[in-house]
């Protein structure tokens, strides 16, 4: 029995153990990669991304030779001559030589548009994973501001208790009871609508997840919590090394580039090898046979389309043949010719656009930076605001030993305690707001910003 009772104790400590292990708290990254995860529209834009990387990859088809294989069968019958029955099999080999690579440049640039595809859906992915982290912050901050309000709602509630019994024994003014209980009342307004908000706000996050249910969020408010930031130097530094726009522009850059070089290569000939070999004849084994080879070259300019071929071959046992020829088009597209020139405007336009980037990616780090220390600012005198509440509420309870205040001007004392400590909490959010929007600008994981701080302190960098 003991055996049996020690047995079963063990298997339910080892459940209880499985199912902590299993329900793990939610930090900020990891609600950022399940939000990733859980998005049916950032899958279907990956697969139809590796469709197309798929296609590119088929492309490479257009370097090998091309074959043509034909079979044919020709029957004639005459009322006056002989009947003729022929047969006939051929294959044909066409082989680009050289095109003065524009074959290649082309894959280039179709490489290029999927590498750029590929960073907008991973900015794409990004945005979805700063809409959980604004819903988590959310959630934090009301169920932050619940708490707070809640606890207000218990003290307020013993002080109109005291202050009824005052009221019963002549101390205390009827208009200063209706007024603390009209306090009341708001707050338990305040609290139910706010319980709702959080009710529907955690629904929303949870969806987001792909979750049925919110787990619990190991990420927490810390009012005290000193922003560690890195320095201005190291910040414009990664930022214009790093930003995901800049990296876009960059590739917007090589991509025009390759536009214009091949642009630019567009009056190089392309040459061609062509080749075939045939069997005919009136009955099987077919006994007649052919074969040619030749070389074609084909200039494909704005003003002048010109395309030479020649080829050789031999007919039967005994056959020669040999083919020479020229054909030429004169002006088939003049307004080609300025295809160079766009490119090459759209390559300077693409420069200037990136060099104000640039420059603007560095101001933009400045200013988030400077948000950071801003709301970090704010933050600390919140936290102050509630010390001097605390110390006005403290006092206002001597005074009202004293008989120098109402209980009503305590209350309102404790209601002022309670909005500084909900803007506390406030600026703490916006302090985790504006640390994220740096992050972002400068390419880091939620949470990272510390770690890049610390990495700049202990490499000589200055806050």
């Amino acid at each position: 029995m003991k055996r049996a009772l020690t047995g079963m104790v063990l298997f339910v400590l080892c459940v209880i153990a499985a199912a902590g292990e299993s329900i793990q708290p939610l930090t900020f990254a990891q609600a950022a990669d399940l939000a990733v995860r859980s998005s049916a529209e950032l899958r279907s834009e990956y697969r139809g991304l590796q469709i197309r990387e798929n296609a590119w990859m088929l492309g490479f088809r257009n370097y090998l030779p091309r074959l043509n294989l034909s079979a044919q069968e020709n029957d004639r019958l005459q009322r006056i001559g002989p009947d003729s029955f022929i047969k006939n099999y051929s294959i044909g080999m066409d082989q680009l030589l050289w095109d003065g690579g524009r074959l290649l440049m082309s894959r280039r640039l179709e490489r290029m548009e999927l590498n750029i595809m590929h960073s907008r859906i991973d900015r794409m992915g990004d945005d979805i994973a700063e809409a959980a982290l604004y819903a988590y912050r959310s959630v934090l901050s009301a169920r932050a501001i619940l708490a707070i309000r809640e606890t207000a709602l218990a003290a307020l509630a013993a002080q109109l208790f005291i202050l009824e019994k005052e009221l019963e024994l002549g101390l205390a003014l009827p208009l200063d009871y209706f007024e603390a209980q009209l306090a009341l009342t708001e707050a338990r307004m305040e609290i139910i609508s706010l319980e709702s908000d959080i009710a529907e706000m955690e629904k929303q996050f949870a969806e987001m997840l792909g979750l049925e249910t919110l787990p619990l969020l190991a990420e927490t408010i810390d009012i005290r919590r000193s922003a560690l930031l890195p320095g201005a130097q190291a910040s414009v530094a990664l930022a214009e090394d790093k930003n995901p726009e800049l990296a876009e522009a960059r590739f917007s850059i090589a991509i025009r580039q390759a536009e214009y070089t091949f642009a630019s290569r567009s009056w190089l000939p392309a040459v061609r090898f062509h080749g075939s070999f045939s069997l005919s004849g009136q009955q099987y084994p077919l006994t007649r046979h052919t074969w040619s080879a030749g070389l074609s070259i084909e200039f494909a300019g704005p003003w002048l389309h010109n395309t030479m071929h020649a080829q050789a071959g031999w007919e039967a046992r005994h056959d020669r043949t040999a083919i020479v020829q020229n054909n030429a088009t004169p002006a088939p597209d003049p307004a080609a010719s300025m295809g160079r020139r766009q490119a090459k405007l759209l390559l300077d336009l693409e420069k200037e656009n990136y060099d104000l980037a640039f420059e603007r990616t560095g101001r933009f780090a400045l200013r988030a930076l400077e948000r950071c220390r801003l709301a970090d600012r704010r933050r600390s005198l919140a936290v102050e605001a509630i010390e001097i509440a605390i110390s006005r509420y403290r006092l206002e309870e001597i005074r009202l030993s004293l008989g120098e205040i109402t209980r009503l001007e305590l209350i309102q004392a404790y209601i002022t305690w309670t909005e500084r400590e909900i803007a506390a909490v406030e600026s703490a959010i916006a302090l985790m707001d504006a640390e994220r929007e740096l992050e972002r600008l400068l390419d880091l994981k939620p949470g990272e910003l510390a770690a890049f701080a610390r990495a700049n302190i202990s490499n000589g960098g200055t806050l």
